[in-house]
Formats: C-alpha cells, sequence, structure tokens
C-alpha cells in the first residue's frame, strides 16, 4: 500500500516521536498526524494537533481534523504514565497503595487509550489493513507477574490489554480488516524509564529510534488473525 495516513497520540515522548519521524521517512506513508498537549512546527509530512486527556472534546476535535481528509490507515497511542516526581511512583508493596495515585495510573494508561479509541476506530480505513496499536508493557501480563509490586501500573497496563481485546472484536463485526494490538516497547532510554533502568543490561536498553523501528516492523508484520494480541518489540507474543 502507500500514500498510508498515520496518527500517533503522545508525539511529544520519547518513542512517539521517534514513531513520527520514522513514519515520516517512510516512502509508503502520505501523512503523519503527531499529536501531543502543545503542537510543535510542522513538518514534510508531519502535521501536529493537540489533544488532552483532560478534555474528551479536545480529543474528539483532533479526530474530526484528521479525518476530514479520510479515513485513517494507522494508529498509535504512544502514551504512558510510570512516575511523576514524589506524587507517583512504582508501588514497592501494598502499603503504598494510594487512590489518587492509582486513579491517575488508571486515567493515563487505560482510559485515555480507551477514549481514543471510542472515537477513532469508526474512521479506520476499510481497504488495505488498518490498524490501531497502544504501547502497553510487559508487566501488564498477569501471567507473566512472578514478581508482585508495581500495582497500580501493572493493573492499569492490564486493564488496557482488555480494552485492545474487547476493541478487536467489535472490530471483527464492523471492519473486517482491521487490526487492534497491544505493544511492549522494551526498556527504552526514554523520561518514563529513566529512574528505573540501572539495573537493565545496555544490550537491552533501547534507544527510541530502534524502538521505534522494532515496533514498526512488528506492525508491518501483523494480520487479521493478529487482532486483540499482545507482542514484544521483537514480534514476540506475550500472555494476558
Amino acid at each position: 500500500m502507500s500514500g498510508l495516513r498515520c496518527a500517533v497520540f503522545g508525539a511529544s515522548g520519547g518513542i512517539g516521536a521517534a514513531l513520527v519521524d520514522a513514519l515520516s521517512d517512510r516512502k509508503d506513508v502520505e501523512e503523519v498526524y503527531a499529536l501531543m498537549r502543545s503542537p510543535g512546527r510542522k513538518g514534510e509530512k508531519a502535521t501536529p494537533l493537540a489533544f488532552d486527556y483532560g478534555d474528551e472534546g479536545s480529543i474528539i476535535a483532533a479526530v474530526e481534523r484528521m479525518t476530514g481528509d479520510g479515513p485513517l490507515d494507522l494508529v498509535i497511542v504512544a502514551t504512558g504514565l510510570l512516575s511523576r516526581g514524589d506524587e507517583i511512583q512504582p508501588e514497592k508493596t501494598w502499603r503504598s497503595l494510594d487512590a489518587e495515585a492509582m486513579a491517575e495510573n488508571f486515567r493515563i494508561n487505560t482510559i485515555g487509550p480507551a477514549l481514543i479509541g471510542k472515537h477513532v476506530l469508526d474512521h479506520l480505513s476499510r481497504e488495505g489493513r488498518p490498524l490501531f496499536a497502544a504501547l502497553s508493557a510487559r508487566v501488564g501480563s498477569i501471567e507473566d507477574n512472578g514478581l508482585g509490586g508495581w500495582h497500580s501500573y501493572r493493573a492499569a497496563k492490564a486493564a488496557l490489554n482488555q480494552i485492545i481485546r474487547n476493541f478487536a472484536i467489535e472490530l471483527r463485526r464492523r471492519n473486517k480488516r482491521a487490526v487492534a494490538v497491544a505493544l511492549h516497547p522494551g526498556t527504552v532510554e526514554t523520561t518514563l524509564s529513566e529512574p528505573f533502568r540501572g539495573n537493565v543490561p545496555d544490550e537491552k536498553l533501547f534507544t527510541p529510534e530502534y524502538a521505534a523501528a522494532c515496533l514498526l516492523s512488528v506492525i508491518d508484520g501483523l494480520s487479521a488473525g493478529d487482532s486483540g494480541g499482545f507482542f514484544a518489540w521483537d514480534g514476540k507474543p506475550i500472555p494476558f
């Protein structure tokens, strides 16, 4: 396919920005919408748009702007929250659970991507292989959890995975060509991972550019039969 119209929500983050750059460099991509709270400059292919999880109307307005020119072929939600100063930190014990911090984890990691899907899924193309992907995390896998801790983040990402599975089931009835997946980018050199990557071996710590290239390679290899799945940066499925 050529002339692909793509959107990246969370384009100001490390992985999101790298995805925008990588998509803009592709010959089969016609337009990339780079969505963030404070839009930057327009590029040759990249069009910046504003959105804010605190304002569902901003998501509606952004989707209307993007789809006014036609349906979308690829939508990637690259937003995420793991920590925020002393206010929000991954819990090491259940004694650290805090209602407000947990709610904020779900607002950013689960509810936000769900609202994007609510407004964008009906606007996926009916041709080719349209795809909706959201960045999840391996620690959101219930089956893979052997360490415990990080209660809010794990739970929010597990909930996101369930949302993606639900989207996939509904898409099969509404748009049989469409694919919805959760993706794990690995441990990437971003502000999200910075406080928690001290023990990560160099070969398992990825640059945003490498992670973006891996994720797009995985996306390129997916088919309708993979819809509803959860895949790592190397294309291997992750158990829910």
